[in-house]
């Protein structure tokens, strides 16, 4: 068994400690915020957000620091994009050489747009170590031990596969991967189409609307891939439309309950300190500049930065995405 660290105490951070704790891992959940580790420390449950599901009597909960990491055999970085280089920096030289680097936060940084792994090697090399874990799975349901599927993903196959095997345990299965930029952009712009689903909703324009909307946004998920040297194929799979079916239909999802509160005229609250955070806000000005940059046309993304960065209406948004030129869907 492995010595786990997993960085970030949110709802995925948290219920894959707890899967991995009953994995038989011994298991390290690193907390950055002193109200949050006593929170923890107390309740032996994460009550801001997965209030109910106690934790493993094995499972430790830590403060964020380099003794945190530095005897661990995988460092599991489930911090938000957004900060994920604040918190990865400091700690980046005492993790151990041979240790797995494992990002399981869907995003890209807004400024340097590099995906999660290309940050994590960066701060942290050698790259050779660096996977990921994305796929549908919504926390709460992973925690309380109901069925996933999920996909583990490295630019070797060595790596890709002690990834698969670290998380694979009933009623969990995990697939592994090759295309580890497919897997992590799939993961980062299904948030903003699933924004978008939301925004439909909300105005009520039905569930063929819906079924447009993620249907189209997959093809500009496929399009981003291939331009950005992954593979079509990998948004057909777990991190793309699987991911992107559960985001945009299930009610766990954030990004799903944003785009709903949107579509309702309801304005984009202020984040607050230990609330759940909707990727999709800072997904939607990577990957837009991330299509510009690439040259990928991404009207549904283009959309939804719109109405989260400029003020757009949602309505004005839709007819603007209903009046465009005619063409081939193919």
């Amino acid at each position: 068994m492995a010595t786990v660290t997993v960085l970030g105490a949110g709802a995925w951070g948290t219920a894959l400690a707890i899967v991995l704790t009953r994995s038989g891992h011994a298991v390290k959940l690193a907390v950055r915020r002193e109200s949050q580790f006593a929170a923890l420390s107390e309740a032996r449950e994460n009550r801001a957000y997965l209030r109910g599901i106690a934790f493993p009597g094995e499972l430790q909960v830590s403060q964020l620091g380099a003794e945190c990491v530095h005897d661990a055999d995988a460092v599991v970085m489930a911090v938000p994009s957004g900060f994920a280089r604040h918190i990865v920096a400091p700690l980046a030289a005492t993790v151990p050489r041979e240790a797995l680097l494992i990002s399981v936060s869907k995003g890209i940084e807004s400024d340097t747009l590099r995906t999660m792994s290309q940050m994590l090697a960066e701060l942290a090399p050698p790259a050779a170590r660096v996977g990921v874990l994305s796929g549908p799975g919504f926390a709460a349901e992973v925690a309380f031990g109901k069925p996933a599927a999920l996909v583990a993903a490295a630019e070797s196959e060595a790596v890709a596969s002690r990834v698969q095997a670290l998380f694979a345990a009933k009623p969990v299965r995990v697939y592994r991967s090759f295309d580890l930029i497919g897997v992590e952009l799939g993961g980062a712009s299904k948030n903003v189409i699933t924004i978008a689903a939301g925004i439909s909703d909300g105005l009520g324009l039905g569930s063929g609307a819906r079924a447009a909307l993620v249907t189209r946004g997959l093809a500009e998920m496929m399009r981003l891939a291939r331009a950005a040297g992954g593979k079509q194929e990998t948004m057909a799979g777990l991190a793309g439309l699987g991911d992107l079916v559960l985001s945009a239909t299930g009610d766990l999802s954030r990004n799903r309950r944003l785009g709903l509160a949107l579509g309702r005229g309801e304005r984009l609250p202020p984040p607050a300190e230990g609330s759940s955070i909707a990727e999709g806000v800072s997904n939607a000005k990577a990957i837009v500049r991330l299509g510009r940059a690439l040259g990928v046309e991404m009207p549904i993304s283009s959309a939804v930065y719109r109405v989260l960065y400029e003020a757009a209406s949602p309505g004005a948004m839709v007819e603007e995405l209903l009046g465009r030129e005619l063409k081939a869907e193919f």
